[in-house]
């Protein structure tokens, strides 16, 4: 397993500064069910980190423990330095999206956020403009005066997220904020998740891998309640030491024309090996990461496959995070 900050101490002393959230030997038991078993990690302030894995993994279990809705039955959570059940030393400094949020129908939206932004006390001179601040930045200016209960999905989720970020928050933790979306909300969505990152640690569980893998910088994968892998996104996925390359039908390995090349490509500098796995159709080529990077690899491959006249439908790096996830939950 990869840690992501590469540490082992116990959770003694003060919140170290590059670690905005940490979890050690989190535990939490239903009766005789372990949902959450023996979970350590840290997230590093500033960052988008996802939790990820099947259902029954442990995802939601752990994101309510963030969030203070559930305590432990062992181990240690801390968010900011602090347990997430210091509410008063968290207020405003900690957001939280839960996956199934309800807004007040009778409220209309600008009720609504100014009464959550008072509950993070904020003074009422400064409640109205921040409001409107953060539905203004998920473009949901607009909805202000309509009541909660008359706004479409996507609308609600944008109100939501407004929720999520009002006050600037240092910590947010979002759990399934694009789920039952349609395809052109949901990259909206995303879009405004990403023009928050740097400003604000984030947490997000998701279902969706292709859209954590676009937007995390890091993410733990979770089965059975138990971490099996976790660090920087390129390091999950591969995509710092090997390349694919999806090839024709009926490609095989050869030296002939339209051919692939094996022993050319291993003889490329900085790779360690190369195999062309026939049933996915897919080049796969090891490289030494700390010698060189995967856009120049990827470069001397191409180069190599078209000059003996491979045919090449796309290029990826690494293997892809839903691939990964599949190899290491196969009973997910």
């Amino acid at each position: 397993m990869i840690d992501v900050a590469r540490r082992t101490d116990p959770l003694d002393g003060p919140l170290p500064t590059e670690a905005a959230v940490r979890l050690h030997a989190l535990t939490k038991r239903f009766a005789a069910k372990t949902a959450v078993d023996g979970v350590t990690l840290d997230v590093a302030a500033g960052s988008v980190f996802g939790l990820i894995g099947p259902n029954g993994a442990g995802k939601t279990t752990t994101f309510s423990m963030l969030a203070g809705y559930l305590r432990p039955s062992e181990g240690r959570v801390e968010v900011l330095g602090l347990p997430p059940s210091a509410v008063d030393a968290l207020r405003g400094r900690l957001g939280v999206l839960p996956q199934d949020a309800l807004l007040p129908e009778r409220d209309t939206v600008g009720e609504f956020l100014v009464h959550m932004a008072r509950l993070q006390n904020l003074p009422k001179t400064k409640a109205t403009p921040l409001a409107q601040q953060a539905l203004d930045e998920v473009s949901g200016a607009t909805f202000w005066p309509q009541r909660c209960g008359n706004l479409s999905h996507g609308m609600a989720k944008r109100v939501a997220l407004a929720q999520a970020f009002l006050g600037n928050p240092e910590v947010v933790l979002l759990d399934e904020p694009t789920a039952g979306l349609d395809p052109r909300v949901a990259w909206e969505v995303r879009q405004i998740i990403l023009a928050k990152k740097g400003r604000h640690t984030i947490i997000i569980a998701s279902h969706n891998l292709q859209e954590l893998e676009a937007i995390c910088d890091a993410a733990a994968i979770l089965d059975r309640g138990r971490v099996v892998a976790s660090g920087p996104m390129a390091e999950l996925t591969a995509a710092n030491a090997e390349i694919r390359v999806r090839v024709g039908p009926g490609t095989r390995r050869g030296s002939q024309p339209g051919q692939v090349p094996i022993a050319s490509l291993r003889d490329l500098p900085t790779i360690r090996a190369a195999e062309l796995d026939e049933d996915r159709l897919e080049v796969i080529v090891y490289f030494d990461r700390a010698a060189t990077d995967a856009e120049t690899v990827i470069g001397r491959v191409l180069t190599a496959l078209l000059a003996n006249g491979v045919r090449i439908s796309g290029v990826t790096k690494g293997r892809g995070l839903e691939q990964r996830v599949m190899d290491l939950t196969p009973g997910g």
